[in-house]
């Protein structure tokens, strides 16, 4: 069976028709258009399918800033500036008590990042969001996920982990007390995009993406563009408050496997240490080495003490995984 990856390389992936206008396609977080002199369009999509991306009778309101918030975490991937987006949308049915509070939580977002809704389209069906994010970027200065080096540092923006935590919590798989859930759920129904820090990066950081179906998988997407591989120190992975209060086993593997965190994983020059940390502050979020570029192909795993660990790596598929 194709997975999604493979399906968009084999029948949607074509090399550019426009020389000059396009230029980067089908593949990273953004495509990169050239409209005019000056400055490069980034434009994302991304669908959110009731029952698939969130529950059923999900909370309106944080639905409404997810749906945006994870088009903005494409943009940070590249450290575009936000400037508008459109929205298509089915519903099952048009009800004024679920509009209403679900176009506050997606409009607050997008005035906090001064991105503005231009248009979409609207039909009855099974609740389905789309989403598609303009924003703008000099030529050369996208986070593409092609531009890792050997010997860049990899760093993880915020804490992994919290969102698989409150998933497997709703599906029963584990008990969380109540505290524990609201704060874990917190960062699965309203995720934070790094808009700020994508942008703060430019010219400091070579290759990003942001994590949206699990840390191995999206950090694998990075090695098998650049041609590298990577080893990864487990044990340095900042999990979220919630997940830190867990077993070793369960914190290793949902900071390394979750996805829905949407943080920044991303690869700079050792060399350039003082300044990631300092536009993290300028971003006003932490961040943390977590492993190292290396010619090698694969995703090599250690511990704290640098040991070999041999631990399963996943990620969502939306063709493939539950």
């Amino acid at each position: 069976m194709l997975s999604e990856f493979d399906l968009i390389a084999r029948y949607f992936t074509r090399s550019p028709r426009e020389a000059g206008r396009i230029a980067l396609g089908v593949g990273d977080d953004c495509a990169l258009l050239s409209p005019s002199p000056g400055m490069q369009l980034a434009i994302s999509s991304d669908m959110l399918v009731e029952g698939r991306h969130f529950f059923a009778h999900a909370d309106a309101r944080k639905l409404g800033h997810k749906c945006l918030a994870v088009n903005l975490s494409d943009l940070a991937a590249m450290g575009a500036t936000p400037l508008a987006f459109t929205l298509a949308l089915a519903l099952p049915q048009a009800r004024d008590e679920w509009l209403e509070p679900f176009s506050q939580g997606m409009l607050a977002l997008a005035d906090r990042y001064g991105c503005e809704l231009i248009g979409g389209d609207t039909t009855k069906g099974p609740l389905n969001i789309c989403i598609t994010i303009f924003g703008e970027i000099a030529p050369g200065a996208a986070l593409r996920r092609d531009r890792a080096q050997v010997g860049d540092d990899i760093w993880i923006s915020g804490t992994l982990g919290d969102a698989r935590l409150a998933l497997a919590a709703y599906r029963k798989e584990l008990e969380l007390d109540p505290v524990a859930l609201e704060t874990a759920s917190e960062r699965m129904h309203r995720p934070t995009p790094r808009v700020e820090l994508g942008i703060a990066l430019r010219g400091i950081a070579h290759a990003a993406i942001d994590v949206s179906d699990g840390l191995s998988g999206d950090l694998g997407h990075i090695l098998e563009q650049s041609g590298l591989g990577a080893t990864l120190d487990v044990d340095a992975l900042p999990v979220g408050a919630a997940l830190a209060q867990q077993p070793q086993d369960l914190k290793r593997r949902f900071a390394l496997n979750g996805g829905d965190d949407y943080e920044l994983c991303f690869s700079a020059p050792s060399a350039k240490h003082s300044a990631v940390l300092a536009a993290a502050r300028s971003a006003g979020i932490a961040v943390t080495r977590v492993g190292v570029i290396e010619a090698e192909q694969g995703l090599r795993l250690t511990d704290a003490g640098g040991a070999p660990l041999q631990l399963p790596l996943s990620s969502f598929d939306h063709f493939a995984s539950p």
